[in-house]
């Protein structure tokens, strides 16, 4: 449908307190051309639930290149599990070789995450949400009490719509908190990455993620040599922008 026809306000109000399956099918009803977004990481819980309401769902992955062996194991485990097709993203291969020729592989601990994230993860995000009308995330609440508490159940994406069509993002998962995840992980017994029980909680590239300790907020584990407040890599830009 056309997303113009879309009340996103209205909607997103009617269906902010109903479970993560019931928006799931309100954005399978009324997209076609809608995306899930799977990191690897405990947003499976989404993956998993939109797949038992739609088998044939279409899936993407951001593969920067630099994630953990075992999460590159996890997105093919998945793969098969799901009996889905996973389309990985990549960087730009001359982005990419001109950055690193110039600053090196490990400049972002020295001026900040944000030049390695645009050119491994937003450019590659951007070119494909601009192929499509709305997608899906695994975004919660919770994650982040300094970037995701507003986090809605459906929105205009403020990030990556442009002036010639809105684009419409899913957050399913925006009420449940970790221990939901981790109930629902445990009790239908579906795989997750083996990170996870080394104290990795928040799984992003391997450089830029480290396990949390007892007591510490799963994003402590990321960029943990930056300014604690704005832990987003621009893939959920819109969060950093201050709603009324």
């Amino acid at each position: 449908m056309s997303t113009n026809l879309f009340d996103v306000e209205t909607l997103a109000a009617e269906y902010a307190s109903k479970s993560p399956q019931d928006i799931l099918k309100l954005a399978f009803e009324h997209f076609d051309d809608l995306w899930l977004s799977f990191s690897g990481a405990d947003d499976i819980v989404v993956l998993d639930m939109a797949w038992k309401i739609n088998p044939n769902l279409k899936v993407f992955t951001l593969d920067t290149g630099r994630l953990h062996p075992e999460t590159y194991r996890f997105l093919e485990e998945v793969r098969k599990h799901y009996g889905i097709q996973l389309e990985v993203l990549s960087p730009d291969q001359q982005a990419l070789e001109a950055y690193v020729k110039e600053k090196g592989l490990f400049d972002f601990y020295e001026s900040g995450h944000g030049e390695c994230c645009g050119i491994r993860k937003i450019a590659p995000l951007r070119r494909k949400l601009a192929t499509v009308d709305a997608w899906i995330t695994g975004q919660r609440r919770d994650q982040s009490p300094g970037t995701r508490s507003n986090v809605p159940v459906v929105e205009i994406d403020g990030a990556f719509s442009s002036v010639d069509k809105q684009l419409i993002k899913f957050n399913p998962l925006a009420n449940y908190s970790s221990e939901d995840v981790w109930n629902y992980i445990r009790m239908l017994e579906i795989p997750y990455n083996s990170l996870h029980e080394r104290g990795f909680v928040s799984i992003g590239c391997e450089p830029c993620t480290r396990p949390v300790l007892p007591n510490q907020h799963e994003r402590e584990g990321r960029w943990w040599w930056e300014e604690a407040t704005q832990k987003e890599c621009g893939l959920h830009a819109g969060n950093l922008i201050v709603k009324s």
